[in-house]
């Protein structure tokens, strides 16, 4: 259900309710190594009930302009919760070997061992590093980066394969010292590992430290000897994996190029930042009456429409020009917006149909034929630089070939570069026009102007 935009909110509630079922058949059906059952059940549920009041009512409460950073929070929560498994884990067969008098390695096998760590170092990792995005996607961090800094990130990763290493063969009573060494250095590598990455990439960023996460919930799951842990853990891991892959696959890039390349930080863009020339503005009533007459309209939705919480009225605009005879429909870029499917959430929220959003490549091949092409908030995966300028960041990325159309009209709030901080040819182009405003307001200004003609 959910590899179908159609049935996947049925399909989320399903996969929550056999969670719910999972975690009380853990709590009440575990056996122990002396055959009994878990115990403390009044903090077992304590922190179920808190868990559970907080999650929803940060999602009730979220905006869909903050949902990205939501994500990139609860994931790194997840990550922090495998760590913390792994820190409890260690810690009672530290406690263990220490009692028998024996050495770490002696007493602990080295795949039980391996399976502790890489929860704690991966979980760490995730956990850091979704903090750092979660702060960059709402303004509070910055890029930032200095030269050399992927050669220190990899001492830094080298540095904590050594320190796991001293911790299971160390036979001194700093065993437990050599640990919490290993995770404080996996946290540092995850800030590290994600400070240098420019906006651009946080789709792909927030993607591939879900599939950390995943995987040290898997690691969990082995702990524990618990199976839905374990499965959860390797579909979220293998999925996290499988949407990276694909989102790099979209912006024709590799994983080593996103991770190195730091595309889109301010700092590699801050130089292709350049005035392009004259652009002309479009009144709401030209506008209103150029979508009127039209045969075909595509619509592309970005980030500023989710700014402006403008959907519902995006919607309502898409229905009225329906209505007059205008066939309209979307065109959805795989990385728009500031998360995977950002766009298509966007836009169920207001019950657009799913047929009418098309991907980029189907898009592209119905833009020649179109009228018109309103753009609404969207910027880099609309720039034609992609196709035609070698020297810029985004060379090379398959866009949203918009150009093709008659008439282009962009609305934004200003002519400010889009998130990865690159000016966009595309609004000096003789066939583009910009709409200059709130898109909500535009919109709403637009859909009165066409029921007045």
């Amino acid at each position: 259900m959910l590899s179908n935009p159609l049935s996947a909110r049925k399909g989320n509630l399903i996969a929550a309710a056999g969670m719910f079922i999972a975690i009380l058949g853990t709590i009440f059906l575990y056996q122990t190594e002396d055959g009994s059952g878990l115990h403390n059940y009044a903090w077992i549920f304590s922190g179920l009930a808190i868990g559970t009041i907080i999650g929803t009512l940060a999602a009730k409460k979220v905006k869909m302009t903050a949902m990205p950073e939501m994500v990139s929070l609860f994931n790194g929560m997840g990550g922090a919760c495998a760590a913390l498994i792994s820190a409890v884990e260690f810690d009672h067969v530290y406690r263990l070997y220490r009692l028998d008098n024996q050495s770490f390695a002696d007493a602990v096998p080295i795949g039980h061992y391996f399976t502790i760590s890489a929860g704690a170092i991966i979980g760490g990792v995730s956990f850091a590093g979704s903090m750092i995005a979660w702060g960059k996607l709402n303004g509070r961090i910055k890029d930032f980066s200095f030269k050399g800094q992927h050669i220190v990130n990899l001492l830094v990763f080298g540095f904590i394969l050594i320190v796991a290493g001293l911790t299971y063969w160390s036979q001194s009573s700093i065993t437990n010292i050599w640990f919490l060494i290993t995770i404080i250095s996996a946290l540092i590598y995850g800030i590290m590992f994600v400070l240098p990455i420019g906006g651009a990439d946080m789709p792909v960023v927030i993607s591939l430290l879900n599939s950390f996460t995943g995987v040290a919930a898997a690691c969990g799951g082995f702990l524990y000897n618990n199976k839905v842990m374990l499965t959860g853990g390797i579909l979220v891991g293998a999925a996290g994996t499988l949407l990276t892959i694909l989102m790099c696959k979209a912006m024709n890039r590799s994983l080593k190029n996103v991770l190195i390349g730091s595309f889109g930080s301010h700092a590699a863009a801050s130089g292709d930042a350049k005035q392009a020339g004259s652009f002309k503005e479009i009144s709401v009533t030209d506008a209103a009456m150029l979508m009127s007459y039209a045969n075909k309209v595509f619509i592309v939705p970005g980030y500023g429409l989710a700014v402006a919480q403008a959907q519902h009225t995006c919607h309502e605009l898409e229905k009225l020009l329906s209505d007059k005879g205008v066939e309209v429909k979307y065109a959805i870029h795989p990385v728009a917006g500031r998360m995977p499917g950002h766009m298509n959430v966007l836009l169920a929220e207001a019950d657009v149909s799913y047929e009418k959003l098309l991907e980029m490549e189907y898009a592209n091949d119905e833009f020649k034929s179109t009228d018109v092409v309103l753009i609404l908030g969207a910027n880099d995966v609309v720039n034609p630089a992609a196709k035609s300028d070698p020297s810029s960041p985004i060379y090379g990325m398959p866009i949203l070939e918009v150009e093709q159309a008659k008439t282009v009209i962009v609305n934004k709030r200003s002519m400010k570069p889009g998130y990865a901080g690159i000016e966009n040819d595309l609004f000096y182009q003789p066939k583009t026009s910009m709409l200059f405003g709130d898109s909500k307001a535009v919109l709403q200004k637009l859909i009165t102007e066409i029921k007045s003609l």
